[in-house]
């Protein structure tokens, strides 16, 4: 893992050498205060020399000038360091997101995948910035001030630094335990965010059903998961700072004690007392700094375990040898299809269907009985193993073609339509960015929202909210099918399209899927079986079986077929509620 972390550095070598060389300056700058300030005591002013001490505190003085400037540069461009590989960490961890497959965000929260790409990164960044230099600076420092001090007085000098194998010991004990509690508070964080992002994202569910209280209950159980493991994290923290802090206290009782005996028996001089107490101040902060970095370290650490955890998710990828799906011309076929989500229960067992180019094949049955499930296999959303069986694409199995090529070739429109943040141009060109504006109208035309669209004050410039949420259920619907008409793949899914529609909408939609399914190879599920009886053949899929196929009017010839017992039940609801 270290080396993955250090892997992140090689874009910036130079300006990082550059921060390291400021941070070493910074560190030698500071043991000048010590050196003067023995000299002082010890020979310019027994000697009367005023103006070596005035130079010699001018010099001290332009040297701090110096030390402020390099501070400026550690501390802004090693920030920018720690920024930039934090938005490479990002970056690829955003894109290898794009690579999971379903079953990935089938099983992650939306909210714990922001809280890594956020938090967690963010803590990585700080490490990446503070680490390198403060290990520097605290390492030179102490090896600075005890060479300095050990010229002076070696006996003195182990005497003092006696306490810091004590320090190390108790550093080490501590931090184990806080690197647990901060692991808790991290999984504890992740648990809120994804309990926001739930409850905001469906809010207007929430206050359809009235359960804001079970929301607020709900995010107080998360927030108390985060309070206690806070609280542990927080405990584990003042344990380690207040047994760090004691021990760096008693190097000061050390020097005040064991150099003021030293001064007692002649060793050493006032001066030289002075400088010790001087320099080990100038030992201690370096100690602390080591202190605070194990903390950061623990941090960090933590962040880029979580960032490496997903980084080590097995991405889709294409078989070695996959070709490029070309000139399409929409000959699809299922053989011997089997599928489960879950080992032990299986969802599709040896599905054989066969549908030419061109045709439609519409798929009912009762719902969880495998028709989605369909839909997500041909374009290898679930990717099937060789022993589940095959899907082809003009005759070509799509395990040996690429993921992206197959899935350019197929639109999907679904009853739960997604659209992008954003405005009406933005979502209908994301089937074809390249798309020209004529392009871009004409589908829009295609889809029968055009009208609208020029409706609005910005027309196709107008924001449509998260979600699409300014527009209503149809014409978020209109505007996913003016999407697939710019894409123009040959072959399409619609997943029960108007299933959520009202008639009057319906009507609109479905006259838009008509015009879409001209020339395309089409599978449809459907809900309302009245859609569908123009469809080429009707396949009945139930738990995961075909129980029968065959057109409208062959279906309904079937004594005590299901199909017939749906169509007819439906028909006699229709008569209802006219």
């Amino acid at each position: 893992m270290f080396k993955r972390f250090i892997h992140y550095y090689k874009p910036h070598t130079k300006m990082l050498t550059l921060d390291m060389l400021a941070s070493l300056l910074i560190s030698v700058i500071g043991m000048v205060y010590p050196v003067v300030t023995n000299k002082m005591l010890n020979t310019y002013i027994p000697r009367k020399m005023y103006t070596t001490i005035v130079v010699s505190g001018l010099v001290v003085l332009a040297l701090y000038v110096i030390r402020m400037l390099l501070r400026y540069f550690v501390q802004y461009y090693g920030h920018v360091i720690g920024v930039q590989m934090q938005s490479q960490m990002r970056q690829d961890l955003f894109a290898h997101l794009e690579k999971q497959p379903f079953s990935f965000y089938d099983n992650h929260e939306t909210g714990r995948i922001m809280t890594r790409i956020t938090s967690d990164l963010f803590e990585v960044c700080e490490l990446a910035h503070h680490g390198p230099e403060n290990l520097l600076i605290s390492t030179v420092m102490i090896l600075l001030s005890f060479g300095y001090l050990f010229q002076i007085d070696p006996i003195l000098t182990l005497i003092i630094f006696t306490c810091v194998p004590i320090l190390v010991v108790v550093t080490l004990h501590f931090r184990r335990a806080m690197s647990r509690a901060f692991d808790d508070r991290r999984k504890s964080n992740a648990i809120i965010n994804a309990a926001v992002e739930s409850s905001v994202t469906g809010i207007r569910v929430t206050k359809a059903y009235t359960n804001s209280q079970r929301e607020v209950e709900k995010f107080r159980e998360g927030d108390r998961l985060f309070v206690d493991a806070s609280r542990r994290a927080y405990r584990a923290m003042a344990q380690f700072h207040s047994s760090t802090a004691f021990v760096t206290d008693v190097f000061n009782v050390f020097i005040l004690i064991a150099g003021g005996l030293f001064l007692y028996a002649g060793r050493i001089s006032f001066g030289d007392y002075s400088t010790f107490i001087v320099s080990v101040n100038l030992f201690i902060n370096p100690v602390n700094t080591l202190i605070g970095f194990m903390e950061q370290f623990q941090n960090g650490v933590s962040g880029f375990k979580r960032f490496v955890e997903i980084m080590d998710e097995a991405p889709e990828e294409d078989a070695p040898d996959a070709r490029e799906l070309r000139n399409v011309k929409g000959d699809i076929e299922f053989r011997n299809v089997t599928y489960a989500y879950d080992p032990s229960k299986e969802v599709l067992h040896n599905i054989n269907l066969r549908l030419e180019r061109g045709r439609k094949l519409a798929l009912v049955g009762p719902s969880g009985g495998g028709k989605t499930t369909l839909c997500h296999l041909l374009p290898n959303f679930y990717r099937l193993r060789e022993e589940d069986g095959s899907i082809l694409i003009d005759g070509m199995d799509i395990r040996n073609l690429t993921m992206e090529s197959v899935r350019r070739n197929i639109g999907i429109v679904q009853q739960d339509v997604f659209l992008f943040a954003g405005t009406v141009r933005d979502n209908i060109l994301y089937g074809r960015p390249s798309a020209t504006e004529e392009e871009m109208v004409e589908a829009a035309r295609r889809a029968n929202i055009h009208d609208y669209i020029m409706t609005l004050e910005k027309g196709y410039d107008t924001e449509i909210g998260e979600r699409g949420v300014k527009l209503s259920g149809g014409q978020k619907q209109r505007l996913s099918i003016a999407r697939v008409f710019l894409k123009n793949p040959a072959i399409l899914i619609l997943d029960e399209a108007t299933s959520a529609l009202d008639n009057t909408t319906e009507v609109l939609i479905q006259q838009a899927l008509d015009e879409l399914c001209r020339g395309r190879t089409t599978l449809v599920v459907a809900h309302r079986l009245s859609t569908i009886r123009n469809a080429d053949e009707i396949a009945v899929v139930i738990n995961g079986k075909i129980t029968e196929r065959g057109t409208h009017d062959e279906l309904m010839a079937i004594e005590d077929g299901t199909y017939k017992k749906l169509y007819s039940l439906q028909f006699r609801e229709n008569d209802y509620f006219e």
